[in-house]
């Protein structure tokens, strides 16, 4: 008879946790249970299985009660929500993690404690290398989806994971725990592996199979919205490809179209830029400074709230954007904007007060216009980012 994980906690030191979470999983659950019981069995491993109930109401529960197997009921629903509950509540020194729609095979973990044993401290299953078995995953997930959004991760953090999104791993509890991880959706899968990459922790992929899933219902995954939410989730934690970039593009757009269109009409072929064009290269300087300014900010507070790793150094950062040599640059930038107001109030005058040449008038009244707002915006975002992350300024 095989012996009961509660009992195994109880009389031994617990090595490793088999965390499953689970919504209305009770075709299922008591199959994936019973796997992971066999693993330990079969391999002698020190072991409990925790369930993470994220509010079944088909008798999941007393599934998961009946098998001996310690539940932990989560209020907050959510993926990432029942495994944050599942692994804080887990007494083994590893931990490993998996869908308990019976999709992954609970009976063949040794590759993931292995690597654990190792020295890992997140090991990632990869279906990929393992074999999918035919309808277990979706066209649109297998050939594009999947592939797409773990490409993105790989370039924007140089992470060598071939799968982000497999719902089979296992990670060491105390270093995963450090990273205190905040997700609570879909997400909480890329998180894991993209706070571990920036936290220096160990990181390691093993091949894992793709069965398909016995659940007679639908999929927990929305193919549109946890896609959504894995992309969004990706450019928050890189503000340079969020923010930088797209800031740094408009920028170069608004001062490359704007100082000639300032000066006079462009002509490019038969193509005349004109003041049309000057209002919008103004819009695109205008938003592109907000974009660089909201990405130093989003460096700043992600270095202080320890988010991800300080990528922009703000020590350094502040070292060359002092508090002086931005007050100078915005002063310089309001003198200019006062400067052309004054020269079209008296443009005005000389016109006696009356009909101007409205196309000179513009081509005058828009860079003043946008010196005017440059200058206090690049001082109050400078206040604010020292606000945001005084302890890393060299002149707090």
């Amino acid at each position: 008879m095989p012996t009961s994980p509660v009992l195994v906690q109880a009389t031994t030191t617990v090595e490793l946790s088999i965390v499953m979470p689970c919504l209305n999983e009770v075709s299922t659950i008591g199959t994936c249970i019973a796997k992971a019981q066999s693993y330990l069995d079969a391999s002698r491993v020190s072991g409990e299985i925790v369930v993470a109930d994220n509010g079944s109401t088909d008798g999941s529960i007393e599934v998961v009660r009946r098998s001996g197997a310690r539940l932990i009921e989560v209020s907050t629903r959510g993926y990432g929500s029942a495994l944050r509950a599942g692994i804080s509540h887990s007494l083994g020194r590893y931990v490993i993690m998996g869908d308990a729609d019976d999709s992954y095979d609970f009976t063949d973990l040794g590759p993931f404690l292995e690597a654990l044993r190792d020295g890992a401290d997140l090991v990632v299953g990869n279906r990929f290398l393992g074999g999918i078995e035919p309808g277990a995953m979706p066209p649109l997930h297998r050939y594009l989806g999947n592939p797409l959004l773990s490409f993105i991760g790989r370039r924007l953090f140089k992470i060598r994971i071939g799968d982000f999104h497999c719902g089979l791993r296992g990670c060491a509890r105390e270093a995963i725990e450090q990273l205190e991880l905040t997700t609570t959706g879909m997400e909480f899968a890329s998180e894991m592996i993209v706070r571990a990459q920036l936290g220096g922790l160990h990181i390691r992929e093993v091949p894992t199979t793709l069965s398909p899933d016995g659940r007679p219902g639908r999929s927990h995954l929305r193919t549109m919205s946890d896609g959504w939410r894995h992309l969004l989730f990706l450019f928050l934690y890189c503000p340079q490809w969020l923010f930088f970039v797209p800031g740094l593009i408009l920028i170069a757009i608004g001062l490359g179209a704007g100082i000639p269109t300032a000066l006079g009409p462009v002509r490019v072929g038969h193509v005349q830029f004109d003041v049309d064009t000057l209002a919008m290269a103004a819009a695109s300087l205008l938003i592109g400074t907000q974009a660089v300014q909201f990405g130093l900010l989003a460096n700043v507070y992600g270095a202080r709230m320890r988010l991800f790793s300080d990528r922009m150094a703000p020590g350094r950062l502040f070292g060359r954007l002092t508090m002086g040599r931005v007050s100078v640059l915005a002063g310089l930038l309001v003198c200019a904007g006062l400067t052309g107001v004054v020269l079209s109030v008296l443009h005005w005058q000389h016109a006696g007060f009356g009909v101007l040449d409205t196309r000179r008038q513009i081509r005058l009244v828009i860079p003043s216009i946008t010196a005017l707002v440059l200058g206090p915006q690049l001082i109050l975002g400078r206040l604010f980012m020292g606000l945001v992350g005084a302890e890393f300024s060299d002149n707090p």
